[in-house]
């Protein structure tokens, strides 16, 4: 069962999301909180595998607020749900962490399809986004090309590193030794032209977006 944390100061939207969600048989809902301090405490005690976050909740500071989420909870996937339209926070959300970003103009169906592709541990946006994204600049286009040039050990490393992974759970997942992962963060550094490891994730989550 994935584990889902649901915050969100709207009694109707935290019972909605969860009915909606328990009814798939494979989620398991662990908490539903309304503030900032509640969520922290919550993510601490709970560990989900994915956070429903309404950005405007009280206590937190919006988008700044996912950069904190994630160096505290890094195995855990953020799905922002916001009365706040895409085009105006998307892509910020995603750069600061987050795997999706809805409107709750959403349909419940796109809403179940961002939770299951976050949980597998994709990115979700809607295709306006993506294709903003995918008809990016000349810079993006040369870091996609880099991106390509990657072995595939790389490209599994990046991936594991974009999910938040430490060193010593990559080593296990793929059957190598640390010292060997950090030959291969020291890699994908100097090829993907990034100076230190929060960079390397962000151009991962975005490259991810371009490539998929």
């Amino acid at each position: 069962m994935t584990k889902i944390l649901i915050a969100d100061h709207h009694p109707i939207t935290r019972m909605g999301i969860s009915s909606l969600l328990e009814r798939e048989g494979v989620y398991e809902v662990v908490g539903k909180v309304t503030n900032g301090k509640d969520l922290f405490k919550t993510l601490r005690n709970k560990n989900p595998d994915v956070l429903i976050l309404e950005i405007d909740l009280p206590d937190i500071n919006g988008i700044t607020a996912l950069r904190t989420i994630k160096a505290e909870n890094p195995g855990t996937k953020i799905l922002i749900l916001s009365c706040h339209p895409e085009e105006m926070y998307a892509l910020n959300a995603i750069k600061a962490g987050a795997a999706a970003y809805l409107s709750k103009t959403a349909s419940t169906e796109i809403l179940k399809e961002a939770v299951h592709q976050v949980a597998r541990g994709g990115i979700y946006l809607n295709k306006e986004i993506s294709d903003k994204i995918n008809s990016g600049s000349s810079r993006s286009n040369n870091l996609v090309s880099r991106y390509k040039k990657l072995s595939t050990r790389e490209i599994e490393v990046l991936n594991l590193l974009s999910t938040g992974k430490r060193n010593k759970d990559i080593a296990e997942a793929l059957d190598i030794n640390e010292k060997t992962v950090s030959t291969y963060k020291t890699r994908l550094l100097k090829k993907l032209r990034v100076d230190n490891l929060a960079d390397l994730i962000n151009q991962s989550r975005l490259l991810q977006l371009r490539t998929t």
